[in-house]
């Protein structure tokens, strides 16, 4: 017999449920049979999700719920399998996390370590599918999406599942909306951000704005995952370079623009992508298919070829030539000097002329162009360039020896008033000073070599960085060869070169280079510094060098010998100053 409660609540709760009459034809009852398999399907499937552990916290909760009491499942079997799986995970960290605060941990650690536990496991267990799957029918996204995105954590790790799932289409639409919401500036590393070019665009142009504002400090922090950006493909290294080389024919940001250009060029061949056909494209030298096909042939070779050089001697000295922006690669530039310059360089004197030519007609020739009136080409320096590279080259290929070269110092020192003599003379340094033996075998305190080095200091700016690369090799150059002593006055020697480097205007990347390597230097050499900054440096000074600086200043190890009772000394005015001054920067 059945109970009439029992049957109220089947009829009343649930009318649509399906009703059997004991007269229904066969085919009523295969319809109403494939229907009750699909419900007891539908049930099945939904009944397997209630049974996950904490799934009452879902988001699609009421849905399922939904589906299943819509094919005539059990309400009380709901509420049995929401409450036994019921764990609340989510309330046991809560709860984990106030009591750590309440033991004394900051609340900042509390939510790192929290936010960093759920950044692994979503790491660990994504899966792009159902992430795809998140967008409803309709194609709206979810509401909880933009206030995660606004988080930096968050935002983090959208980045990280992008790299690893280039192909899913919530990450894609997710890193569009970051970009959206202003924060382009930071995904310079997401592959993905190069299939969409909206979002490319905007995070291309915030990173050259970087670059251009920053100068070259942001070229040395950005330029590497820059180039990781701009790498991604073919299309996007094109896309990069055209765009950018049509700003570079701007008059004002032109030669910066330019510059990044290039450098962005080193960058990809420093990579082994062939990137010549687009480089060469880009110089407008169609017109000139020989000198095109000449230049990219040594520049994929990466190695010059006098059969190519003369092509190219001939064209440029021959008439107005192609462009000189052709041959101005900072590639076939660094090959033309190391020809030059290069003391194992061996060339014939039928083609050092040749060579020669094109060094300094690339760098001294000043093209312009009007309107109608086609090109026009200063060549004015031309010439005094083309002697002063011939002088250098023959003076430094056949001498050797400082002592050599000491009646010839005034001529040197003329000649490497140009750039591009300056360069040429830093590189035989660099290679000469290199070899095993040369300190062992050179006699002088200071060798010429070094001298040169402080000239091409003294007048090219934009060689700071080489001259401190190159200084900074010797420095940290073990010398096992040598005797103790005469090892610390070779790097001591090579200190007053940083010195002089730092009196030019190359303050904070010297200052940071000794800050660096004080715990692996003899602390005689520190303290030299110390005391011949302290001598050279008065008021004001900025924060950053403060910062840099005083650290190793109040380091006992190295400056209490230089102080005396009174306080008068310079490395106690030094500090009294710092303390007076920028006490809120420190």
């Amino acid at each position: 017999m059945t109970d009439p409660d029992e049957a109220d609540y089947n009829s009343d709760e649930y009318p649509g449920s399906p009703s059997y009459n004991d007269d229904r034809d066969d085919e009523g009852g295969n319809e109403e049979e494939e229907e009750e398999e699909d419900a007891e399907a539908v049930q099945a499937e939904c009944l397997a999700l209630l049974s996950q552990r904490d799934f009452i916290m879902e988001s699609n909760i009421l849905n399922v719920l939904k589906r299943y009491l819509q094919a005539g499942g059990a309400p009380s079997n709901v509420v049995e399998l929401l409450s036994v799986n019921f764990t609340s995970l989510a309330g046991m960290v809560n709860v984990m996390a106030n009591w750590l605060i309440h033991l004394g941990v900051a609340q900042s650690d509390v939510t790192t370590m929290v936010e960093n536990h759920m950044t692994e496991m979503v790491m660990k267990h994504f899966d792009p599918k159902k992430a795809d799957s998140i967008f409803n029918s309709d194609g709206n996204m979810p509401e909880w999406l933009p206030e995660m995105i606004q988080q930096p954590t968050w935002r983090s790790l959208f980045y990280r599942l992008a790299e690893q799932y280039p192909d899913c289409l919530f990450l894609n639409f997710t890193i569009k909306m970051i970009s959206d919401a202003g924060f382009q500036g930071e995904i310079t590393s997401v592959s993905t951000a190069c299939h969409q070019i909206e979002v490319f665009t905007r995070v291309l142009k915030t990173s050259v704005a970087t670059f251009l504002e920053g100068g070259e400090e942001a070229m040395e922090k950005h330029l590497p995952e820059f180039t990781k950006m701009v790498c991604h493909g073919e299309h996007t290294y094109l896309y990069s370079q055209l765009i950018m080389h049509l700003a570079a024919e701007e008059t004002e940001g032109g030669p910066n623009m330019r510059r990044l250009c290039q450098e962005l060029q080193k960058a990809a061949m420093a990579k082994g992508l062939e990137v010549t056909p687009i480089t060469v494209a880009l110089t407008h030298a169609n017109e000139y298919p020989r000198a095109c096909q000449a230049l990219s042939s040594m520049l994929s070779r990466q190695a010059l070829n006098p059969a190519d050089v003369t092509v190219l001697y001939k064209l440029y000295s021959e008439g107005e030539g192609p462009p000189v922006a052709l041959i101005r690669v900072p590639e076939f530039l660094d090959l033309l000097v190391d020809a030059l310059y290069n003391p194992a360089s061996k060339i014939t004197a039928e083609h050092k002329s040749k060579y020669i030519y094109l060094l300094a007609y690339s760098v001294s020739v000043v093209e312009s162009s009007r309107r109608g009136k086609g090109r026009r080409l200063n060549k004015e320096e031309l010439k005094s360039t083309i002697q002063a590279i011939e002088k250098t080259h023959t003076l430094l290929v056949n001498h050797k020896g400082s002592s050599e070269l000491i009646a010839e110092v005034n001529t040197l020192f003329s000649c490497i008033r140009f750039p591009v003599v300056g360069m040429g003379v830093l590189h035989w340094v660099d290679l000469t000073v290199s070899e095993p033996n040369f300190f062992k075998l050179n006699t002088d305190h200071t060798p010429l070599h070094l001298v040169l080095v402080d000239e091409i200091v003294s007048n090219h700016p934009l060689l700071h960085h080489k001259a401190l690369k190159l200084l900074t090799l010797l420095f940290e150059n073990s010398y096992d060869e040598l005797d103790v002593l005469v090892r610390l006055e070779l790097k001591k020697m090579v200190l007053d070169r940083m010195l002089h480097l730092l009196h030019k205007g190359c303050v904070i990347p010297v200052v940071t280079f000794i800050t660096k390597c004080v715990e692996e230097t003899d602390i005689s050499l520190v303290r030299h510094f110390v005391t011949e900054l302290l001598d050279m440096i008065a008021p004001p000074y900025t924060v950053e060098f403060v910062q840099l600086i005083l650290p190793l200043i109040e380091n006992k190890a190295v400056t209490d010998t230089l102080r005396t009772p009174d306080g008068k000394d310079p490395v106690s005015e030094f500090i009294s100053h710092c303390r007076a001054n920028f006490l809120n920067q420190l």
